[in-house]
């Protein structure tokens, strides 16, 4: 008796996890957009997900219609066109990186950087060696114990509020080669609103 209750157990528990996804479209502000509609037995709410590259996914509880949800993107398109298109943004920025784009952008990094060095430097006053700038996968910007400041090239493809954060972010380890208290209290000097711009450099282009 028990192995058939745990048999049917494990079945109900295998039901549940059954989901159903069709491939869709629908006409937002006068552009087609293609969404695969995902119906789960364990989703309780509604939700859109971008993901990479703009891809776009539905998944609806089994109660919910499907006007339901066409309903609901025609409520979010504006939302849904603009993080199609960051996704996209995205996408193509991680995917550059290569030596052509490097040699092409690095003179005009170089330059940025050392702009912004000049105009920041005039708050915090601070020493430092030499600027370089690299062909970094995973990182924007480096200080090294020696004094010496490294950017990614892709800092002259960014948003400039973006490129003052890690320029500042870079010039604020010169005094603290750390993340402490101490150290964000530094970069709120220049940029008040780090936490707004870190947040937005993660989620956008990284």
């Amino acid at each position: 008796m028990e192995k058939i209750v745990n048999y049917c157990k494990m079945a109900i528990a295998g039901f549940k996890s059954m989901e159903l996804v069709k491939n869709k479209e629908i006409i937002l502000k006068g552009r087609r957009v293609a969404y695969s509609l995902r119906t789960s037995l364990r989703a309780r709410n509604l939700r859109i997900t971008i993901k990479s590259g703009g891809a776009v996914l539905a998944t609806k509880p089994r109660f919910v219609s499907e006007k339901t949800v066409e309903d609901f993107f025609i409520k979010k398109s504006a939302w849904i066109l603009s993080r199609i298109e960051q996704s996209r943004k995205r996408q193509k920025f991680l995917i550059s990186g290569n030596p052509a784009d490097y040699k092409y952008h690095a003179a005009a990094a170089r330059q940025l950087a050392l702009r912004k060095i000049a105009d920041f430097n005039r708050i915090y006053k601070a020493k430092f060696n030499r600027v370089a700038i690299r062909n970094q996968a995973t990182r924007w910007g480096s200080c090294s114990v020696l004094g010496n400041l490294n950017f990614n090239y892709r800092i002259a493809l960014l948003p400039e509020r973006l490129a003052d954060y890690i320029v500042v972010h870079e010039m604020c380890h010169l005094r603290e080669l750390n993340h402490s208290s101490r150290f964000w209290a530094l970069v709120a000097q220049a940029i008040p609103d780090y936490a707004a711009r870190r947040r937005e450099l993660r989620q956008d282009y990284c």
